[in-house]
């Protein structure tokens, strides 16, 4: 079985403040159709790169893919307030895969919201300490949206993390799948789209 995690893509497309809209039109109509695509990196289901956070870091385009394929858990920290803190993944913790997806809320958002979860830097401390090579969430953002500094960002710089943004955890049961969710090879980008699937094991 599959789960698409990804939502989908165009106009009405949740935006971060500041952020570019998605934005088609066609450049070419008749025999074929051919059209010009606007938007934020950061749109959708989207993995962050090094440089999202870190002036001469590494773009997405360069990145090892092997974080983004393979073994995975999907933990619901539902209800746990405004951070993820490492006692709302304890129950999970046993044998955790080198892959972490958390669910937050029982629907995704599809209107731009400040009151989302975010995950609490010393969670990702960790998460990797258990080995976690990436991280997932269902929000926009692993910081707060209120956060000037970004520590949970400049936590993943720390330990090397490649994350998931966006993800859309609604109908996924807790438990181990496949992930796949492959960015893009854009090699000045700092973030990049990604199609992000489950399957089952």
């Amino acid at each position: 079985m599959i789960w698409d995690i990804s939502p989908p893509v165009g106009p009405d497309t949740l935006v971060y403040p500041g952020d570019q809209p998605y934005r088609q039109h066609w450049t070419a109509t008749g025999a074929v159709h051919v059209s010009a695509i606007t938007l934020s990196p950061h749109l959708g289901a989207h993995a962050d790169a090094p440089l999202h956070y870190a002036p001469g870091a590494a773009a997405i385009g360069v990145l090892d893919l092997a974080p983004f394929l393979g073994p995975c858990r999907v933990v619901h920290a539902l209800g746990c307030g405004r951070l993820v803190c490492p006692e709302h993944l304890q129950h999970a913790a046993a044998g955790l895969p080198e892959r972490v997806l958390v669910r937050t809320c029982a629907r995704a958002a599809t209107v731009w919201t400040e009151d989302f979860t975010a995950l609490a830097p010393e969670t990702l401390d960790w998460l990797a300490g258990q080995g976690v090579r990436l991280v997932g969430i269902d929000t926009p953002s692993v910081d707060p949206a209120d956060s000037t500094a970004l520590d949970s960002h400049q936590r993943l710089l720390r330990h090397d993390l490649r994350v998931l943004e966006n993800l859309v955890l609604d109908a996924v049961p807790a438990g181990d799948y496949e992930l796949i969710a492959l960015p893009l090879r854009w090699t000045g980008a700092e973030a990049s789209p990604v199609r992000a699937v489950l399957r089952s094991l």
